[in-house]
């Protein structure tokens, strides 16, 4: 099976790839897109694990879908293609990015100079119906994305888990938090950053946490225009 991973990943999940569900997953999304228009694109699917190759993990940002309007998915977690119009909750990630770091919005979402620098952008399902959110939660693509963190949690060392929201923040239980570092917060979406998100920091403070711990901190600022 040639999904154009990372070799590490590739190596970590192995096992992942003999298994029934992985094959009655493959042949959903692969029904799906004979039917519907599936987002993102079949070659960006695994985007995540092509730009953050696990052996330079040292973050990871959880989602649950992906954006499920055209051409706005591609793979990485919260960030669009270029040129298209920034969702209101990345818009408030960098808000938070701001008051935290100072830094100035982009005009764009393009995160992908995040994801080249250890920082995993994964969303528990990746596709998902065209204007159908949630559309392909439950098929198996969370038991192959939770193999996934738990390979970061047991492969990788000092890692900053960045869980925004009651869904990723379930996803803790996968985590030895006497290993890595836990932040929590309420989602970046419009409707409960004010209740936690916005002011919450995580992105000085997973600074904080790597340099403590001799990693590089990850330069959080994308250029302004691409």
């Amino acid at each position: 099976m040639n999904l154009q991973i990372s070799p590490s990943w590739e190596a970590a999940l192995a096992n992942e790839f003999t298994q029934d569900y992985f094959a009655k997953l493959m042949d959903f999304v692969a029904n799906e897109r004979a039917k519907h228009t599936i987002y993102p694109p079949e070659h960006q699917v695994f985007e995540a694990f092509k730009r953050t190759p696990l052996d330079q993990v040292k973050v990871v940002i959880l989602g649950q879908d992906p954006y499920h309007g055209p051409n706005q998915a591609h793979g990485l977690c919260f960030s669009v293609q270029r040129g298209l119009t920034i969702p209101p909750s990345l818009r408030n990630i960098y808000k938070e990015l701001q008051v935290d770091l100072g830094i100035t919005p982009p005009s764009h979402g393009h995160l992908v100079r995040w994801a080249q620098q250890g920082v995993l952008l994964l969303n528990a399902t990746l596709t998902v119906r065209a204007d159908s959110a949630g559309s392909h939660q439950k098929h198996g693509r969370e038991q192959f994305t939770d193999a996934a963190i738990a390979a970061v949690a047991q492969q990788r060392q000092h890692v900053v888990f960045m869980l925004w929201g009651n869904y990723a923040q379930s996803k803790a239980t996968l985590v030895d938090d006497t290993k890595h570092c836990i932040l929590k917060a309420a989602h970046p979406s419009p409707l409960s950053a004010s209740r936690g998100f916005l002011g919450c920091k995580h992105f000085s403070k997973a600074n904080t946490y790597l340099e403590q711990h001799g990693i590089e901190a990850v330069d959080w600022e994308i250029p302004l225009f691409e």
